[in-house]
């Protein structure tokens, strides 16, 4: 199955090239497995992924990753060096490319490879009430960080039980019609919200009105 996760590395303009991993979400390992020698992860350095790296950083577009990622015959690393997209924005990542249900975690990677580990929560509620039949992966939900001590975040198994001991509430008023749909998801946003401590980051995004559910 997997412990899906993004990778968001960014560019010397700003933007960003996501990568994935297929097992990158457990136990947040990659906060630790990307570096400055192992910008994919990986237990040994190679210079040829460090240089595979640098040039994909600069990659014009889609195409010019591919050829780049052709050229390399080095076996894989923790994450996948074939970009899923490049040159994306950070509101990009968020709205289209991340999957909120299906990727367990985001990684955002700055120019100089520090990187900061987000847990993804998804805000659809169609397994926890009758009411909602389905929901958009994309664009419907949040990330936030979790507390480091020593190496190892702590509380995180905590925090996703709390989230989805709040989507079970929230289902539970939309069958009973005390919620409507928007006032679920803003009340699951306050909720989030009122759950941070003051050098958290959490980034928040749900579909528009127009958004066919």
């Amino acid at each position: 199955m997997g412990h899906r996760a993004l990778v968001a590395y960014e560019r010397p303009d700003s933007l960003y090239n996501v990568h994935y991993s297929h097992w990158g979400a457990s136990n947040l390992r990659l906060k630790h497995a990307i570096t400055l020698e192992t910008p994919f992860g990986g237990e040994y350095a190679q210079e040829s992924r460090q240089n595979l790296f640098t040039d994909l950083r600069t990659a014009d577009d889609q195409s010019e990753a591919v050829a780049l990622v052709e050229s390399d015959d080095q076996p894989g690393g923790q994450v996948d060096v074939d970009p899923w997209a490049v040159g994306v924005t950070l509101d990009e990542l968020l709205t289209s490319q991340l999957d909120y249900l299906n990727h367990e975690a985001c990684y955002v990677v700055d120019e100089s490879l520090n990187v900061t580990a987000f847990r993804t929560h998804w805000f659809g509620l169609q397994y926890e009430c009758r009411t909602i039949e389905s929901s958009p992966t994309r664009g419907n939900g949040a990330i936030r960080t979790v507390r480091w001590y020593d190496g190892n975040p702590v509380g995180d198994g905590f925090a996703q039980g709390q989230f989805d001991g709040l989507k079970t509430v929230v289902g539970d008023m939309l069958d009973r019609g005390v919620f409507t749909l928007s006032s679920a998801r803003d009340y699951i946003e306050r909720q989030i919200r009122s759950w941070m401590r003051p050098n958290d980051t959490v980034f928040v995004r749900i579909p528009d009105s127009t958004t066919v559910e």
